[in-house]
């Protein structure tokens, strides 16, 4: 079991990738503190995988679930080892006419619930001499997206974010990796690759997304958990400040 024993937390974990993380770390000896706003999914995770798992909702697009939430998972869990700080969403489609509720809502849980969190658990992992912290953000991240110009401003700052801590928490023992998927098939793939109401223009633009993969197909959930699972592990005890792609070849054109 390569994470027996860890105190681990895991947010927007009711389902998509951060599910997927959630089952492979208890099975690799995990204890998770599953933070999500749905409630009812929680629920169906912690009934999936017993003990292992406690389920906190909270609403991390605010200030006060991001931390609050957070602070609560690192008491209960009594520390806390690694935080795949996982939350996001596609965001508006374009800069015209913004909306600037949606711009604040796509930022904070995009960008600013990373930060918090981060924040939350550094006092922790110094206490116990070190950790792994990991963040999710896209290949996106590190090319633009014209389709998601607020997501990919977003997940560029996780990025950087990323490269500052990992030289900030070095002496402390602390890694700091970033994930950058590619398009995986999760709940909220259809909403990045429609971006139209135009349905032959939404299937054009999945046309389009597959064959900018080299590997002819999105992801599987469980292809990005793999990869958390690697830099949560002390396997990647030399890695830190890595953004690490994981999109079928998408960034090898």
């Amino acid at each position: 079991m390569r994470l027996k024993g860890k105190r681990v937390v895991i947010t927007a974990a009711a389902s998509g990738m951060g599910k997927a993380a959630v089952e492979l770390f208890t099975r690799e000896g995990a204890t998770v503190a599953a933070i999500d706003i749905n409630e009812a999914g929680l629920a169906d995770l912690a009934g999936s995988t017993g003990d292992a798992v406690i389920p906190i909702v909270a609403d991390l697009s605010t200030v006060e679930g991001a931390r609050s939430s957070v602070a609560t998972a690192a008491e209960r869990l009594g520390g806390v080892d690694v935080l795949w700080a996982h939350a996001g969403i596609p965001g508006p489609a374009s800069v015209e006419n913004l909306d600037l509720d949606e711009y604040e809502l796509a930022i904070g849980l995009n960008l600013t619930s990373a930060v918090i969190a981060a924040g939350e658990v550094a006092k922790h992992m110094r206490a116990a001499g070190g950790g792994s912290l990991i963040f999710t953000a896209s290949v996106s991240g590190l090319v633009g997206s014209m389709f998601s110009p607020v997501y990919s401003a977003a997940k560029f700052g996780v990025v950087g974010l990323t490269k500052s801590l990992a030289q900030r928490f070095a002496p402390d023992g602390i890694r700091v990796n970033v994930i950058c998927p590619g398009p995986i098939d999760t709940p909220m793939l259809p909403g990045f690759v429609a971006r139209s109401d135009d349905k032959a223009q939404a299937a054009e633009n999945e046309r389009k997304l597959l064959a900018a993969i080299p590997l002819g197909r999105v992801g599987r959930p469980s292809e990005i958990a793999h990869a958390g699972l690697w830099l949560a592990s002390d396997d990647s005890s030399y890695v830190t400040g890595v953004a690490l792609p994981v999109d079928g070849g998408y960034l090898a054109r």
